[in-house]
């Protein structure tokens, strides 16, 4: 590995440690001061880092099975990413021991108020809410680790076909793993806030929001590595403009299934629906959603349209952390009016969290991205393409 990129990495993993510490334990002293507050914001948070290590496993799959040359510069970065799992597992706890603070079909005492159907009741309850999220990460770990076993082996060396046939493989069944629990993780965690709604378009767009996360990553890793060998030689404008392009497929999804969720929850005048888009349509909830349309969409959109963004690292670059930012806005947006239908509640707790996780977060991929080779070794579909010693 570059001397240079290891003592970036060193101090990108020391800094993010130090902070993410810092901010977990004021966290901590927001969790004992308020409680509720805590949760609300933690949910926010937690849910945008998770997304964007399952973003990093979906990116990695979707690359095995369409082996374009794009994905040779961005394995080592999405696996090491997925590779953040473990840490996401430990930090679940806070949600899983407070679920009937958080969800009101959990407390008894609220339940019977909330005119639900008996599926939903038999459905909605605490063991089998704990036993599906213990599913969800048994399923996210296996294939992580599966992964990432075969691509070790394969820098080995010999038989290095022979898994990457397997790697291959098992993205295919691992892809729709993924769009199954993915679905259902949203429903349980995020959509049975408000247990009287319900869309089978919801699932979809927490597929697309991982996916993403996890190319924004790798552009950004990409850009830091840039300047030094084999990436400036290797990342060339071409290979950003395909995650550029990525990038474009995403952002127009995303967009595509916001609008036709609410096209068909709108024009159909589902009552049991229409109260979730009234509440994020009015106030300061709707200027949210402007805010939304605007950065999230149209601006990245005509943005990564032109070529002299998406061949411009740096440009390109400043797109993905727009998107990152606007990313964790729409969470906001689609999390918190559970908690507080009558406009944004901001608390020193949604950033503090946010970081605290976040630092964390970031000092982990740290810490994988350097315990290998910033190269695959023997891809058997670019052998040669660089030297061992990288």
């Amino acid at each position: 590995m570059n001397e240079a990129i290891r003592s970036g990495l060193n101090r990108l993993q020391s800094s993010a440690l130090g902070a993410g510490a810092i901010f977990l334990i004021l966290s901590g002293l927001g969790w004992y001061l308020n409680p509720p507050q805590f949760l609300h914001s933690y949910l926010v948070a937690f849910w945008f880092w998770l997304a964007l290590t399952l973003g990093c496993l979906t990116i990695l799959m979707v690359h095995y099975m369409v082996t374009g040359r794009w994905g040779y510069l961005a394995r080592r970065p999405l696996e090491a990413g997925s590779r953040v799992l473990p840490l996401m597992a430990i930090l679940f706890f806070p949600i899983l021991f407070n679920v009937p603070a958080l969800y009101q079909w959990a407390n008894p005492e609220l339940v019977a108020s909330l005119d639900l159907t008996h599926f939903k009741l038999e459905y909605l309850n605490a063991r089998f809410w704990v036993v599906r999220a213990v599913v969800y990460f048994a399923i996210w770990f296996l294939w992580i680790y599966l992964l990432n076993r075969w691509s070790v082996q394969e820098d080995a060396g010999g038989g290095a076909h022979r898994y990457f046939d397997r790697m291959r493989r098992l993205s295919g069944p691992g892809l729709v793993l993924f769009a199954f629990t993915i679905t259902y993780a949203a429903i349980d965690w995020v959509m049975s806030l408000e247990p009287g709604f319900f869309s089978t378009i919801y699932g979809m767009i927490f597929m697309v929001v991982p996916a993403l996360l996890g190319v924004a990553l790798v552009v950004l890793t990409l850009t830091a590595f840039s300047k030094y060998e084999p990436f400036a030689t290797l990342a060339e404008p071409k290979r950003f403009n395909d995650y550029g392009n990525l990038l474009l497929v995403f952002i127009m999804l995303w967009a595509y299934l916001q609008f036709d969720q609410f096209l068909i929850i709108w024009a159909g005048n589902l009552q049991d629906e229409i109260p979730w888009y009234v509440v994020r349509a009015r106030g300061t909830w709707g200027g949210v959603a402007v805010a939304l349309f605007l950065f999230h969409f149209a601006v990245p959109f005509l943005l990564v349209l032109q070529r002299a963004v998406t061949r411009r690292n740096r440009v390109l670059s400043t797109v993905c952390i727009l998107l990152l930012i606007m990313e964790a806005v729409d969470l906001y947006w689609m999390i918190s009016p559970a908690f507080s239908p009558k406009g944004p509640q901001l608390s020193w707790l949604d950033p503090v969290t946010f970081l605290g996780i976040g630092g964390v977060w970031v000092a982990w991929f740290a810490w994988q991205l350097k315990s290998r080779p910033l190269l695959p070794l023997h891809d058997p579909r670019f052998e040669g393409v660089v030297t061992v010693g990288t």
